[in-house]
């Protein structure tokens, strides 16, 4: 899954970078808002953590923009806790709200929470037929034997499960899965594909030729 996190403290950013990217997260980040928007406009995100005292462009603004073109879930990541501040994050069209500080225990929970929402997904367990993925373990089986996957594999299985029945492009997965420096014209995600397929076994991940992959029927 694939974050944005705008933020102009950037021990902070540095931090919420390495501690999701160890999570398994691909992140992208900025640290202002003008910054922000450009990259919320540009690229399809699963969450985005935005940040409201930033230069350039306030948080308020960029939620305001982002609204006009698009519903990427937002969680507001603040120091400013107040009643009025929740009521207006939530107006601009928020989907969550933190106060900082945090636990990281929480934010991680948070997250996982609202991808599930934006996918339509109400338990942190994914299944289909014999196989099942559990998003707040992080755990992976096949007719109840463990799957040991790679951290890009897992989050391969994991989309594809999150949008189960529907061929989901190759672009998408590029998207979703890779960061802006990696080169999309490589042929890592089919390395990634065939060996998450033969840990499964062949009959879960399916390729729709000209089109993309799928689980479901």
């Amino acid at each position: 899954m694939r974050l944005l996190i705008v933020e102009d403290e950037a021990d902070l950013r540095v931090a919420l970078t390495m501690s999701l990217e160890e999570d398994g997260y691909v992140i992208d980040s900025a640290e202002d808002g003008e910054e922000g928007l450009y990259k919320a406009m540009n690229w399809d995100y699963d969450v985005i953590i935005l940040d409201i005292m930033m230069p350039k462009m306030d948080g308020w603004d960029v939620l305001a923009e982002l609204r006009k073109e698009k519903n990427t879930p937002v969680l507001i990541l603040t120091a400013r806790g107040a009643i009025d501040d929740r009521v207006k994050g939530l107006d601009l069209g928020s989907d969550d709200f933190l106060v900082k500080p945090f636990d990281m225990a929480e934010l991680s929970a948070r997250l996982r929470a609202l991808i599930r929402r934006a996918a339509g997904k109400t338990s942190t367990v994914l299944t289909y037929r014999g196989l099942q993925l559990d998003t707040a373990k992080k755990t992976v089986s096949v007719d109840a034997i463990a799957v040991q996957l790679t951290a890009l594999e897992y989050a391969l299985v994991q989309f594809l499960l999150m949008h189960q029945d529907t061929v989901v492009s190759r672009t998408d997965l590029y998207e979703h899965l890779f960061n802006e420096d990696d080169d999309s014209l490589s042929n890592v995600l089919d390395v990634h594909v065939c060996n998450a397929r033969r840990k499964l076994g062949g009959t879960y991940i399916k390729t729709r030729r000209g089109l993309g992959y799928t689980i479901g029927d």
